[in-house]
C-alpha cells in the first residue's frame, strides 16, 4: 500500500531561477544538491513539512528530462509515492489493469523504484519507491543515479 507522497518532481530550465521562488520567496530549505552527468541532470531537493520538492535541470540536450521539456516545457515531471513493498504494489496495480513502465523494480538513489505510465494516471508520471533510507531520505552522493 502507498504510505505517502514522498516527493514532487519539477522540471525547470534554471535551478537558480526556481530557487528564487522555492528557497528565497517561500523559505524552503535545500536538503540535497547533485550533478548527475550520466543523466544530464542537475538536481536540488527542498523540503517542507516532510515533503520533498525536487527540481530537475537538464544539463544537456539528449537526456530524458531534456526530451520531456522539449515536449511539455517546465512544470510537473512526476510524483513519487512511497510504499513498503514495491513489488507487491506493482502486482496489485497490474491486477487492476494499470500500465507500468517497469516490469520489475530497478535501483534508484533512495531505494527500489518502478514507474507507472501516465496513460494510467491521468497524464502524470508516478514513481513508486520502496525507500531504503526511510522517510526523508535523499540523494546519498553526487554519484547517485536516478
Amino acid at each position: 500500500m502507498v504510505s505517502r507522497v514522498a516527493r514532487i518532481v519539477i522540471a525547470v530550465h534554471s535551478i537558480e531561477d526556481a530557487l528564487a521562488f522555492y528557497r528565497d520567496a517561500l523559505g524552503l530549505a535545500v536538503v540535497r544538491e547533485a550533478e548527475l552527468p550520466e543523466h544530464e541532470l542537475r538536481v536540488v531537493r527542498l523540503v517542507v513539512a516532510g515533503l520533498e520538492i525536487e527540481l530537475l535541470q537538464p544539463t544537456g540536450t539528449t537526456g530524458p528530462v531534456a526530451r520531456f521539456m522539449d515536449q511539455h516545457g517546465e512544470g510537473l515531471h512526476h510524483l513519487v509515492m512511497e510504499t513498503d513493498d514495491v513489488e507487491h504494489e506493482m502486482r496489485t496495480l497490474m491486477a487492476r489493469s494499470t500500465e507500468l513502465i517497469d516490469q520489475s523494480p530497478r535501483n534508484g538513489p533512495d531505494g527500489r523504484v518502478a514507474f507507472v505510465s501516465p496513460r494510467s494516471t491521468g497524464g502524470v508520471l508516478v514513481e513508486l519507491i520502496e525507500s531504503k533510507l526511510g522517510s526523508g531520505g535523499g540523494l546519498p552522493s553526487e554519484e547517485a543515479s536516478l
